[in-house]
């Protein structure tokens, strides 16, 4: 549980225990995890805030009953001697080449074999400390599924500069994509994009809050009316943007099972490809120290080679 919940009670309720209670208005947690949130304090009638509650206790009619998750104790990240594909390092900043299945850095689920723990033990302390000891040296990331480009800073002074680059969004970032469908030859997807109303795991087209997002794309190949290879260029860069924006006209990315699904008739080898099919290709930007522009690029990973094989052997059916 990360977010504080709130419920008031309806005035005429049959005798109800306060465990059970919160169990059943909020059936996405378990009655055991209230009862341990009520032995730790977490819960709290409105008003009587010094009052320590029970999980057996009466619910009280018409009561206001909150809940505020302790803050979980999350472990500081440790050296593991990960092997990375280092494309570029000196003094100030590292260019990674991130392999699909790697998480960024340490979070729920995922507290060890993360690039931050590479990096730990590849870099020792000389990484930036502006993200704090969970996110070192972090400007940006990427997808745990999705491969390719990344840049990492040393330290404060060239975090800062990268990260200033991002905020104008005078980054360049050109990624891969293996959509479905016959995609136009280019076009310019535009939306804000936010949380999903309706499954907090995803990314939305939202109307109303979100953040700007562009993204410019442009067809490298067509695979009969099954699917594209397309350039999407990164006029800004927020969570899932490529997926989201695809998505949104239409051509959601192959093996992307969170935002689409195959055709009926896809064959099982591309029906199954086990991650989204993106990959970060290219990234251009000044080095923050030396002011020189810097633009480094890597070649499709093998699952995507063998993917691209497998479109054009069916298109020649």
């Amino acid at each position: 549980m990360s977010e504080n919940l709130t419920v008031v009670a309806p005035e005429k309720l049959p005798k109800t225990r306060l465990d059970k209670f919160l169990a059943d208005n909020f059936p996405e947690y378990s009655r055991n995890q209230f009862i341990r949130l009520i032995g730790a304090g977490a819960v709290k009638i409105l008003g009587q805030e010094k009052v320590q509650l029970s999980p057996d206790d009466k619910v009280v009619g018409g009561a206001t009953y909150t809940i505020i998750p302790p803050e979980p104790i999350e472990p500081n990240p440790e050296p593991e001697n990960i092997p990375l594909d280092i494309v570029y390092e000196d003094g100030d900043l590292l260019v990674v080449n991130k392999p699909a299945g790697l998480v960024v850095h340490p979070g729920a689920g995922n507290w060890t074999g993360t690039l931050v723990n590479a990096l730990l033990y590849h870099c020792g302390d000389s990484l930036s400390g502006i993200n704090g000891v969970k996110r070192p040296g972090i400007v940006h990331r990427i997808d745990k599924d999705t491969s390719g480009l990344l840049v990492v800073a040393k330290n404060d002074f060239a975090h800062q500069g990268l990260a200033k680059q991002f905020e104008v969004h005078s980054i360049e970032r050109v990624y891969d994509a293996f959509v479905w469908g016959l995609v136009n030859e280019k076009g310019r997807i535009e939306g804000n994009i936010g949380r999903s109303s309706s499954n907090r795991q995803k990314m939305a087209l939202v109307l109303q809050g979100g953040k700007p997002a562009v993204t410019h794309y442009e067809r490298q190949d067509a695979y009969g009316i099954t699917a594209s290879h397309v350039k999407c260029h990164l006029e800004t860069g927020r969570t899932h943007q490529i997926r989201v924006h695809m998505t949104s006209i239409k051509h959601p990315l192959i093996g992307d099972v969170l935002y689409g699904s195959a055709p009926k008739n896809a064959p099982d080898e591309l029906r199954f490809f086990p991650r989204q099919a993106l990959h970060a290709g290219l990234l251009g930007f000044v080095h923050p120290k030396t002011n020189e522009k810097m633009t480094f690029s890597v070649d499709l990973p093998q699952d995507l080679i063998q993917l691209k094989d497998n479109l054009e052997k069916l298109n020649l059916r």
